[in-house]
């Protein structure tokens, strides 16, 4: 068959679930059992894909969904506990007390503390548990789910002490013989080699992700605010800025040092000890805080069915121990993922294992009491000891969070396992590449040497589709790393770029997308967040393939550097507004002072 043909036909299930969810802006759990039949009906016809291949991924893929659920159900139960027992309202007059500003709150608890999370956990858990925080501290749920994903870009290449890498480029790249004679011309091994390109990732994610924050703010000033204002949220952009630097600058070194293991952990904690004080005392902030109009006058589609409003008679909590469960989560966490540590290994000896399923090639197997979730369990039985709560209001954390999982099913247990059928479409009788890998090869073979440009978009399509930074790299590592031979460009920067574009794509994955939606109570909608986040991906992956242009044939009169100048352009007009935007507050705020 022709190749084009081919790819275009590759191409439909993309296609369905973005007409779908995002032009029609149908629900998640209608759009996806589509999107699943069409996705099965190609692989048979046209790629001959065995039906028992067909029935394995699908398993395989509903096995994902159930441990996705499980850590959502994890984070909302966690919440709903601080909920019942108080503590949430102190969580929320604890951030009210470091600065009343909801641009500044954005940037401290989903750049800062969600990529603290990402480093340690992954699977999406930043996400699922900042989400329901923001509804908690008086976030509109649509905004809160919409900044939450947005920070799963830069640090998702290092989440899960950094799987991605680790687990996603090394295996993607394993066997290769024409890899492992690039890392010996190096002298290096191939774990050297891999974690020499966890450095590279770094830097690109550092100069990228650097501008997330002020992208953050001014979507949510602009989607969320009163006055749909793009300016006020520029207005913090020296705050942004310096949280951005404060983040990416040890995120950067700590790659490039420590390896790609503690990248986000550390960032996220140095950013932290940096920025919290920052804000306490003003610094880079307007002297006028930001807030969003009156909950009664939120557009209705704004809102979930997620209820954390704190009751305001309910007993004080100390804010130590307010905050205890989520600490004790954090260090667990950490505990469980490092290797030189035997907790994880202990909790990964559970496996739930089923080969040949369906007398398939495929294999499914599940850890348990290795999810994130399992944790978010276990510290939520434990608060309700800390908090002293009885069974009625331990027993509503649990309802509550039962309602809100059963909603958000039907939507994860047809997009995972067609993501499934198409990633392992590569058992067919047609001869065919498996329908990612014809895509990409469709990609690159149009593009030619302009291939570093569009590199990070691979990357970002294979998340999309599997809804993971690492099966991305799993699947394109490779590829990426044989195009960047064929057309002569150095291939730790083209794998590099895979990786990037890779973490920017787990920003519109459905799967993703669904799940923190789920959390926040906002089961439906999930077209309307995937409309709002390709913006900063579209951003991201623009950008990095800028960059790797300019790293791989220079500044001068070509594609790449014209798309750093068109980023760079926009930035410093932004810089400009936003200073504007501060001055023109200022004034108001002293104005009021003296009236």
């Amino acid at each position: 068959m022709n190749t084009g043909i081919l790819s275009l036909l590759a191409v439909i299930p993309i296609l369905t679930v973005l007409f779908f969810l995002v032009l029609l802006r149908w629900p998640a759990k209608k759009a996806m059992p589509i999107a699943f039949a069409v996705t099965v009906v190609i692989a048979y016809f046209v790629w001959g894909v065995p039906v028992n291949q067909i029935a394995g991924a699908s398993m395989q893929g509903v096995t994902t969904a159930l441990e996705v659920l499980f850590i959502v159900f994890g984070a909302i139960l966690m919440l709903n506990t601080l909920k019942e027992s108080g503590a949430i309202q102190t969580i929320r007059q604890g951030f009210t007390d470091i600065t009343p500003d909801r641009r500044i709150q954005a940037i401290i608890i989903c750049w800062l503390f969600g990529s603290f999370i990402e480093g340690a956990s992954g699977w999406g858990t930043p996400a699922a548990i900042i989400a329901p925080l923001l509804v908690a501290v008086g976030f509109p749920a649509m905004g809160a789910v919409m900044v939450a994903l947005i920070i799963q870009s830069a640090p998702v290449s290092y989440g899960a002490v950094g799987t991605p890498i680790l687990i996603g480029v090394q295996s993607g790249l394993a066997g290769s013989s024409a890899v492992e004679e690039t890392a010996g011309s190096l002298g290096m091994t191939i774990n050297e080699y891999v974690r020499a390109i966890g450095g590279e990732v770094a830097i690109f994610h550092g100069m990228v992700g650097l501008l997330i924050p002020l992208f953050m703010v001014t979507m949510l000033t602009f989607f969320f605010g009163e006055h749909r204002s793009i300016k006020e949220g520029l207005a913090v952009w020296k705050f942004a800025l310096f949280a951005g630097l404060s983040f990416t600058i040890p995120f950067a070194l700590v790659a490039n040092i420590l390896g790609p293991e503690f990248p986000a952990m550390f960032g996220g904690l140095i950013g932290l000890a940096i920025v919290v004080p920052a804000a306490k005392k003003g610094w880079f902030m307007p002297k006028k805080h930001w807030d969003f109009a009156d909950a009664s006058k939120w557009d209705a589609s704004w809102t979930g069915t997620l209820n954390v409003q704190p009751e305001y008679n309910a007993r004080h909590v100390h804010p130590v121990k307010a905050w205890l469960p989520y600490v004790i989560v954090a260090v667990l966490l950490v505990l469980t993922r490092l290797q030189s540590l035997p907790f994880g290994a202990w909790l990964e000896s559970f496996v739930v294992r089923v080969e040949n399923v369906f007398n398939s090639a495929i294999t499914i197997e599940s850890t348990p009491l290795f999810l994130p979730g399992f944790i978010l369990l276990v510290v939520s039985i434990l608060s309700a000891f800390i908090y002293k709560m009885n069974r009625y209001t331990y027993g509503s954390a649990w309802k509550d969070s039962g309602k809100t999982i059963l909603a958000a099913s039907p939507a994860l247990l047809f997009s995972v396992p067609m993501v499934q059928v198409f990633i392992n479409s590569e058992i067919n009788s047609a001869g065919f590449e498996s329908m990612p890998l014809v895509l990409a090869e469709t990609v690159s073979g149009i593009v030619g040497e302009s291939y570093p440009a569009v590199a990070p978009a691979v990357g970002a399509l294979g998340a999309f589709v599997a809804g993971s930074n690492t099966i991305s790299n799993m699947m394109f590592s490779l590829f990426q790393f044989g195009t960047a031979q064929n057309i002569g460009i150095t291939p730790s920067i083209i794998v590099a770029l895979q990786a990037v574009g890779g973490a920017a794509g787990n920003m519109i994955c459905v799967h993703n997308v669904v799940a923190a939606s789920a959390a926040a109570g906002l089961v439906g909608r999930e077209g309307e967040l995937i409309r709002k986040t390709l913006i900063p991906t579209v951003y991201y992956v623009f950008f990095a393939g800028g960059i790797g242009y300019v790293f791989v044939h220079g500044i001068g009169l070509n594609i790449g550097t014209a798309m750093v100048i068109v980023i760079v352009g926009l930035f410093l007009y932004a810089c400009y507004q936003g200073h504007l935007q501060q001055k023109q507050e200022d004034r108001l705020y002293n104005w009021h002072k003296t009236a």
